[in-house]
């Protein structure tokens, strides 16, 4: 796919590099995949301390679950364990203000800003930042994700490199942020390129920041400060990153169906679409289009490489990237329908403002209502799925990563280890 210059630490068996993309709360689905794959390890003997992914890349939401990871990949299965206590604990006044108050000095606000204009603006010497203010965000991640680990892991190998992607909008250039524990020369391609550095709360934070919907973060680029939002933003090659660090396979972990089937799914509706239906379309795009055109690139350079002669082959810095994408079999924004009533009130009326209505098959506007739907029916029954979509592949998962089929000698019930993970600790 792309040139491969950047050194792999040696390794057993091939280099497997983790893509986690963007999706607000869809992102309770990666950790539903990441359970089952950690029950399917454990299925198969192997050691459950060990990382199976060297190389973490991640984008918005799935940024957070990256970092999670990376941070304790030193005992994966504890660091799963907690990303399914957090997710399936979570609540929305922990990422963003959603009491009555909060939501009229930021949603209330913007979307009287939308109507009214500049007079307001002349008036009050008002600018709404964004639609929600992810405040309880920023204290939830530094309470919850111990990024002062990040060196420890990559120093003692546990880890070989962490990837967080921010799209700025000062500069207009998609920016892969990352860090490593061995010397890896930085890429540019057109409109990206990749900045190694520290990684912070403050990266999560810009990588997360859905467009319109949470403020834009400043960030440090190459001593100069840029205003960075969300990562999936002009991101057209969303594995690229583990590829540049060294990642020789790659699972791929959707927050979203990768396709859908032909023809019109539901009768056309009456009236012009809500402003509702057209954001959420527009973050579907934002968040789903860019990597699946991205896997199908990928198949193709391997399907044409495996065609070339070997001396041919050799001559080309291409090389074939072994993929396995793990995606939602549901479409998320029916699920969405569904939850849409556990949302809290002022979050309701807001959403009403801009044609998010209903609850159920009938529910208009239920893809952006994905986006936002931080509560425990809805992640549950997303983990759920992440979980029941991957035990249905647990063949292509064991031919991936190389794990025996048979069932193991040792008792599997006696590896298994079913606690809070590192929340255990109180964090």
């Amino acid at each position: 796919m792309q040139d491969a210059s950047a050194p792999n630490p040696s390794t057993t068996s091939p280099s497997t590099g983790l893509i986690l993309s963007g999706g607000g709360a869809r992102a309770a689905y990666q950790v539903g995949v990441l359970a089952a794959l950690a029950q399917l390890r454990r299925d198969a003997g192997v050691a459950t301390a060990t990382n199976p992914f060297p190389i973490i890349c991640g984008t918005s939401a799935g940024a957070i679950n990256a970092a999670t990871l990376a941070s304790h990949a030193d005992d994966f299965d504890s660091a799963v364990d907690g990303l399914v206590y957090l997710w399936q604990n979570i609540h929305v006044d922990q990422v963003y203000a959603a009491d009555s108050f909060g939501v009229i000095r930021t949603g209330a606000r913007w979307m009287t800003m939308m109507s009214l204009g500049w007079a307001l603006t002349r008036w009050r010497r008002s600018h709404p930042k964004s639609l929600l203010n992810n405040e309880p965000l920023g204290d939830l991640l530094r309470q919850w994700v111990r990024l002062e680990r990040l060196g420890e892991m990559l120093e003692a190998g546990h880890l070989s490199a962490l990837a967080i992607s921010g799209s700025s909008y000062t500069s207009g250039q998609h920016v892969t942020f990352f860090q490593t524990g061995h010397e890896v020369k930085p890429w540019l391609r057109s409109q990206r390129l990749a900045v190694r550095t520290e990684l912070t709360i403050g990266h999560l934070l810009a990588s997360s920041a859905i467009p319109f919907i949470f403020p834009a973060q400043l960030l440090d680029l190459d001593g100069q400060a840029e205003w960075f939002g969300d990562g999936s933003m002009r991101q057209s090659a969303p594995i690229s990153p583990a590829v540049h660090l060294g990642a020789e396979r790659v699972l791929v972990i959707g927050a979203g169906r990768m396709s859908e089937p032909p023809g019109r799914r539901v009768p056309l509706a009456e009236g012009h679409p809500s402003m509702a239906q057209i954001a959420g379309h527009a973050l579907s795009s934002i968040f789903l289009d860019a990597l699946a055109v991205d896997v199908e690139r990928l198949q193709r350079v391997n399907n044409t490489l495996s065609l070339l002669p070997p001396e041919v082959r050799s001559k080309t810095p291409l090389r074939p990237i072994d993929v396995l994408v793990i995606a939602p079999s549901r479409r998320i924004d029916d699920l969405a329908a569904e939850h849409q009533g556990s949302l809290p009130a002022p979050i309701r009326a807001l959403l009403r403002g801009v044609g998010a209505t209903g609850q159920g098959q009938g529910a208009s506007g239920s893809a952006l209502t994905s986006y936002l739907l931080f509560e425990p029916s809805f992640t549950n029954e997303l983990i759920n799925l992440g979980m029941s979509d991957t035990l249905a592949r647990r063949d292509d998962v064991q031919r991936f990563f190389g794990w025996p089929s048979a069932t193991p000698t040792t008792d599997p019930a006696a590896m298994r280890r079913r606690r809070g993970g590192f929340a255990e600790s109180g964090i």
